[in-house]
C-alpha cells in the first residue's frame, strides 16, 4: 500500500468488493477505441481462457514488428465506466508480453513494457479524436513491465509462457465515470483481460452498533451507525465507525454504544436484552444484571432498579444497590436511676435493628405536678443530649419536687423518616421525693484575694422527713467573652466555701446545691463574682511598666529597620530587567538544572522552536496504530533523518478538527519533554509542526505501558527483577523533583518500558511548573480537572494542592501495583469507598510474596503528613539497599538476629554553602549580595524563612528573580539541619 497508509487497524468481518467491468465476462465485441488505425495496432480478437475453458475477447498489439517507420505510439481506450460512488478504483490486469530478443527484426525500438492511463468525465463524451492520445488530459497511473516474458515459437504460432497479473490503483476520482486507456510504445503482448473494482466496507454489527455499507471516500472514512435495541450512544457523538480504504472496518477506532439501564449485552454483544424478574441493572454501560438486594423486588423485565417491599426503605443518597432496610423496634430494658433532682435513664439496643448500623435515640418527657395539669417537661437539662444520642445512656438534671415525670425513649434511623408510622419507643414513669433540699439562693462574696473569693449563703430548710443537710457541692467556671470555661466542683460541709488558684481580676460564675437524706436538690441561679486587680503600686505594677518599656522599644527598633528597608527599595525601583531574563518566564534550580515554564511565553510556538526539533515529515514512516491518547492516536514508526542511523519511534498525532487551545495544549508536552534528559525519563526525538497532523516523537519502548507489560509476564519475573524496576522509577522522579516538577499522575500506566526492562516516566500532559512562593510549593488545579483517585494523596484529592509529596503517595500505588503484577488499586472499590477507607487510614495489604521491607516502603510513602514521607532521593537509596542486600527481599526474616538497618536514611541539608553570599552567586543572583548584607539576612537559616514581601523591601522587584530565590531557599537546612516547613512564618529581620 506504500508509506502513504498512516496506520493498520484490527478488522472487522471481510472486505466487499464492487466490480465495474470485467472483460472476462464478455463474449461479444468490446468497441473500445484505438488509435492509430493500421497494422500492428491494437487488434480485438477472440480467444480461450485456458483457467477457465471459455471463449473470451482480448487485445492484442505489436508496434515494434510493423513496417519500418511506422509510428510506435499505439492506444487503447475502454468505453465510459461510471464509477458508482468509488472515491479508489483498482484495474487487475491479465496480460502476456513477449521477449525481444525472440522478436525478428527487433530493434532498440522494442519494449517489454506498456503504460496505464485514464481519463475522468462526468458523461460519455469522448470521440475517436477527443480528448488528445497525449499523457495530459490523461493521468498517467504506471508503467507495467512483466515479471514473465514469452518467447514467440518457432514456427511463428502463439507465444508461451505464463500469464501476468498486476493490481493498479486509480484515484482519488471526483467525476462520474472515467475511460481507462493503454499505450504501447513498442511492445508485443496480449491484454487478456481487465476487471475494474473498488472495496466497501459491509454492513457490519460491532459495539453494539450497527453500520451501514459504506463506500471509503478517502484514506479513512467515518460511517455513522445506530445503536441496537436496548442501547444508547456512549458518547455525545452517536456510534460512528472509520470504514478503510481497503474495505475493512477499524474496529479499534469505533464509538460504539452501551446497554441502557435494564438491559445487559448479549450474543457476544450483538444485542442488548432485558433484565429478568428480581434482578436489575442501575447505570448505562457493559455490566451485567444484578440481583435485587434483599427485601427489594422487580416484577417486570428490563428494570433500572429494584423496588423495596412494605415497610423496607432507602435513605436518601442510597442507590439502587443498596440493600432495603427498615426502622428500628423499641429500645429494650428502659432503666430510671434517681438520686434527689438527677436522672440517669439507660437502656440496651433494639431487639430488630432494620439492617441498619446508624441507629440514633431521642429522648422524651412530660410532667405532671401535684394537683396540677400534665404538660411538657420545663427547665430540664439533658446530658450529653436529647435528641441524636449514638449511645445508650442520658443524664437529666432539675428535676422539681413531688412530680412524677413520664420519659419515653424511641429509636431511629436512615429511614424511619420514610415510615408513615412513629418511632417505636419505651417509656418509665419516676415520681421524685418531695423531701430534697430546695436550689442554694442568694450566694454573697465575704472576702476575697487577687487569687480567690470567700463566699457563703444561708442553709436551706429541708421539708421533713428529709432530715437534714449533709453537705453542699459548688460548681464554679470562669466567665469569658468567649463562653464559660470548663467547669469545676467542689464539696464543703457548711455553707461557706473558699476558692483559690484564680485568675488575677478574673470573672467567675458559681451555683451551689445542697444534699440531704433524701439526696440532692437542684443548683440555685448563677452568682458572678471577681478576683482583684493588680494594685499599681505593686510588684505587677511595676512588672507592667517594664513590659510597657520594653514594647515600646521594641516598636523604635521596628521603625528604624522599616525605614531602612523603604530606602533600599527606592534605590531598586526604576532598574530595568537585569541578566536579559524574559518577562513572565520563571526560572528555577542550581546549575544545569534549568526549567524554563513554556505556559508563560506568548507565542505558544516560540517554546516549541526553543525546546523541540523540527523534523521533516518526509522522514518520518507511520506502520501501525498501538494506541490512543488525549489527543489522538498514537502510533509506531520510523525515522531516518539524513546522517543519522533509522530507528523505531513513538509517534503522538494531533487528531484532526483541533481547537488552536487543543494544538498549544499537545505540543506544550513537547516543550516540556525537550528540556528533560534523563536514562529513566521518556527522550524526546522531535515534533512536526510544519504539516498536518502534528505529531510528537519519542524514543520507542517496545515493551508498552508498565501494567499491560506486568500482567503479562505475572510470575516470570523475579522480586531482585521488581526492584531494579522500582529504582529507575525513583531515579527518574527524583530528576524531575530536583527541577521543581510535580508529576500529578504518576501510575503504571504512564511508565514506559523498553526491551531492557528499563523503566521511564511518561505523559507530562498534566505536568506543570510549582508556582507558588511558598515554603512548601504547590500547584492548585484552577479548572477542578479530573483526578486519579486510586493514586492521589488524600490532601491532594481534598484541596487539588499537588507536591513532590503527592508523588511519593503515588510513588507508593506503583510499588504496589509493580509487586502485584499490575492489578488494579483498590479492586473493585468505587472512587468514593476508596476516599473513604483512606481517610479511616486503611492502607493496601502487601501482595502476595512481596517482601516486608518492600510493604514498609509503600507504608512510609502513604503517611497522612505529607512531610513525613520520604523523598524520590530517600526512596533511591532504600532500593539501593535492596539491591546490594538481596537476602532482605526474601519473605521470611533474615537469620542474623537483631533488627535490620534502617532502609531510609535520615534527611540532612541538601544544598551545604559556606555563606549567604556563596548560595547566591550559585544561583546566578549575586547582584543582590549587598541587598541582603544590608539587610541583615547573613545565615542560611534566615534565608530559609524568606517569603515574597521580605524580598520586596529589601529591593528584589522582578518576579522571576524573586520565584528563582525562594524556590531555591526551600531547599536550605533550617535551624536543626532539615528543610524550612511548609508555611515557615515569621520576618528574617
Amino acid at each position: 500500500m506504500g508509506p502513504w497508509l498512516l496506520c493498520l487497524w484490527v478488522p472487522l468481518g471481510l472486505a466487499l468488493e464492487e466490480t465495474l467491468l470485467n472483460t472476462r465476462l464478455e463474449t461479444s465485441d468490446l468497441k473500445w477505441t484505438v488509435y492509430p488505425q493500421g497494422e500492428g495496432q491494437w487488434e480485438e480478437l477472440s480467444g480461450l481462457d485456458e483457467e477457465r475453458q471459455q471463449s473470451v475477447r482480448t487485445f492484442e498489439v505489436c508496434s515494434g514488428l510493423g513496417p519500418p517507420g511506422a509510428p510506435q505510439n499505439s492506444w487503447l481506450r475502454s468505453t465510459w465506466v461510471p464509477r458508482r460512488g468509488a472515491t479508489h478504483v483498482y484495474a487487475e490486469l491479465r496480460y502476456t508480453v513477449l521477449e525481444c530478443a525472440s522478436l525478428p527484426r527487433a530493434g532498440r525500438a522494442c519494449k517489454e513494457t506498456f503504460n496505464v492511463f485514464y481519463h475522468e468525465a462526468d458523461a460519455d463524451t469522448a470521440t475517436a479524436s477527443a480528448p488528445p492520445w497525449m499523457e495530459n488530459p490523461y493521468v498517467k497511473v504506471d508503467t507495467v513491465a512483466a515479471e514473465h516474458l514469452a518467447r514467440r515459437g518457432a514456427a511463428g504460432g502463439r507465444p508461451a509462457g505464463r500469464v501476468n497479473r498486476k493490481t493498479l490503483r486509480l484515484g482519488p476520482l471526483a467525476r462520474a465515470g472515467f475511460y481507462l486507456a493503454f499505450q504501447d510504445l513498442g511492445a508485443c503482448m496480449a491484454l487478456l483481460s481487465v476487471r475494474l473494482y473498488f472495496h466497501k466496507c459491509p454492513a457490519a454489527t460491532a459495539r453494539l452498533a450497527r453500520f451501514p455499507e459504506t463506500v471509503p471516500r478517502e484514506l479513512v472514512t467515518a460511517a455513522a451507525g445506530r445503536c441496537v435495541e436496548g442501547a444508547e450512544p456512549a458518547g455525545p457523538a452517536g456510534p460512528a465507525m472509520l470504514c478503510r480504504e481497503d474495505g475493512r472496518w477499524a474496529e479499534a477506532a469505533a464509538q460504539g454504544c452501551v446497554c441502557a439501564r435494564g438491559r445487559e449485552p448479549a450474543e457476544a454483544g450483538a444485542r442488548c436484552r432485558a433484565c429478568a424478574p428480581d434482578t436489575f441493572k442501575a447505570e448505562p454501560g457493559g455490566g451485567r444484571c444484578q440481583p435485587c438486594p434483599p427485601y427489594s423486588h422487580a416484577p417486570e423485565t428490563g428494570a433500572a432498579a429494584c423496588a423495596c417491599r412494605n415497610g423496607w426503605y432507602r435513605a436518601p443518597g442510597e442507590g439502587p444497590a443498596h440493600r432495603c432496610t427498615a426502622p428500628p423496634s423499641a429500645p429494650r430494658s428502659l432503666v430510671a436511676r434517681l438520686n434527689g433532682s438527677v436522672l440517669r435513664l439507660e437502656w440496651s439496643e433494639p431487639l430488630e435493628s432494620g439492617g441498619r448500623a446508624d441507629a440514633s435515640y431521642e429522648v422524651g418527657c412530660r410532667a405532671c405536678p401535684e394537683r396540677a395539669p400534665c404538660g411538657p417537661c420545663a427547665r430540664l437539662a439533658f446530658a450529653p443530649g436529647a435528641g441524636g444520642l449514638r449511645g445508650r445512656a442520658v443524664t437529666v438534671r432539675g428535676l422539681r419536687p413531688s412530680v412524677t415525670y413520664t420519659f419515653t425513649v424511641a429509636a431511629r434511623n436512615g429511614v424511619s423518616a420514610l415510615s408513615p408510622h412513629p418511632p417505636c419507643a419505651e417509656e418509665v414513669n419516676v415520681t421524685t421525693n418531695k423531701d430534697v433540699p430546695p436550689p442554694v439562693q442568694d450566694v454573697v462574696r465575704v472576702g476575697g484575694s487577687p487569687t480567690g473569693v470567700t463566699l457563703s449563703w444561708p442553709a436551706p430548710a429541708p421539708a421533713p422527713p428529709g432530715g437534714h443537710i449533709l453537705d453542699y457541692e459548688v460548681k464554679y467556671y470562669e466567665k469569658a467573652p468567649g463562653g464559660e470555661g470548663p467547669p469545676l466542683f467542689l464539696k464543703v460541709p457548711e455553707p461557706r466555701v473558699e476558692l483559690g488558684g484564680l485568675r488575677r481580676g478574673g470573672l467567675y460564675g458559681v451555683r451551689v446545691r445542697a444534699r440531704s437524706e433524701a439526696g440532692y436538690g437542684d443548683f440555685g441561679p448563677e452568682t458572678a463574682v471577681s478576683t482583684q486587680a493588680a494594685e499599681p503600686g505593686g510588684a505587677g505594677g511595676q512588672l507592667g511598666l517594664v513590659a510597657g518599656a520594653a514594647a515600646l522599644g521594641a516598636l523604635l527598633v521596628l521603625a528604624l529597620v522599616a525605614g531602612t528597608l523603604l530606602c533600599l527599595r527606592r534605590q531598586g525601583l526604576g532598574r530595568d530587567t537585569e541578566d536579559g531574563d524574559k518577562p513572565g518566564q520563571f526560572l528555577v534550580g542550581h546549575g544545569n538544572k534549568l526549567y524554563i515554564d513554556p505556559f508563560t511565553y506568548e507565542d505558544p510556538d516560540e517554546a516549541v522552536r526553543e525546546f523541540a526539533k523540527e523534523i521533516d515529515v518526509s522522514y518520518v514512516k507511520i506502520e501501525e496504530v498501538i494506541g490512543a491518547g488525549e489527543f489522538g492516536e498514537v502510533c509506531r514508526g520510523r525515522l531516518k533523518v539524513p546522517g543519522r542511523r533509522e530507528g523505531c519511534v513513538a509517534i503522538k498525532t494531533l487528531k484532526g478538527g483541533y481547537t488552536e487551545r487543543q494544538r498549544r495544549d499537545f505540543l506544550s508536552e513537547a516543550s516540556i519533554m525537550g528540556q528533560f534528559e534523563h536514562p529513566n525519563v521518556i527522550r524526546l526525538e522531535g515534533v512536526v509542526t510544519a504539516s498536518a497532523p502534528a505529531m510528537i516523537l519519542t524514543e520507542f519502548m517496545e515493551n508498552g505501558a508498565l501494567d499491560a507489560f506486568l500482567r503479562g509476564c505475572a510470575g516470570r519475573l523475579g522480586t531482585l527483577q521488581l526492584v531494579a524496576m522500582l529504582r529507575g522509577i525513583a531515579a527518574g522522579m527524583r530528576y524531575l523533583a530536583d527541577m521543581s516538577y510535580v508529576h500529578r499522575d504518576l501510575a503504571a500506566r504512564n511508565i514506559l518500558v523498553n526491551s531492557n526492562l528499563v523503566c521511564k516516566v511518561s505523559d507530562f500532559g498534566l505536568s506543570r511548573f510549582l508556582e507558588e512562593s511558598s515554603a512548601d510549593p504547590t500547584y492548585t488545579s484552577s479548572l477542578g480537572g479530573k483526578i486519579p483517585i486510586r493514586w492521589t494523596a488524600p490532601e491532594a484529592i481534598a484541596f487539588r494542592k499537588f507536591t513532590s509529596a503527592s508523588d511519593a503517595w503515588s510513588y507508593g500505588i506503583v510499588m504496589w501495583e509493580v509487586m502485584s503484577f499490575g492489578e488494579r488499586p483498590y479492586w473493585d472499590m468505587s472512587n468514593q469507598d476508596v476516599i473513604n477507607a483512606i481517610e479511616q487510614d486503611y492502607r493496601l495489604p502487601p501482595p502476595a510474596r512481596c517482601p516486608a521491607a518492600l510493604h514498609q516502603l509503600m507504608l512510609d510513602c502513604w503517611q497522612r503528613d505529607r512531610n513525613a514521607r520520604p523523598r524520590f532521593g530517600d526512596l533511591v537509596g532504600a532500593l539501593d539497599k535492596l539491591i546490594r542486600r538481596p537476602a532482605a527481599l526474601r519473605l521470611a526474616a533474615p537469620e542474623a538476629p537483631g533488627p535490620s538497618p534502617p532502609l531510609l536514611e535520615p534527611r540532612g541539608p541538601r544544598a551545604p554553602f559556606a555563606s549567604v553570599g556563596e548560595w547566591l552567586r550559585a544561583i546566578h543572583m549575586g547582584r543582590y549580595e549587598e541587598k541582603f548584607s544590608s539587610a541583615g539576612v547573613s545565615s542560611l537559616e534566615l534565608v530559609s524563612r524568606l517569603r515574597s514581601e521580605d524580598l520586596l523591601r529589601m529591593g528584589v522587584t522582578l518576579a522571576g528573580h524573586q520565584k528563582k530565590i525562594l524556590a531555591s531557599a526551600q531547599s536550605l537546612p533550617g535551624p536543626d539541619g532539615a528543610s524550612a516547613p511548609a508555611g515557615a512564618a515569621g520576618t528574617c529581620f
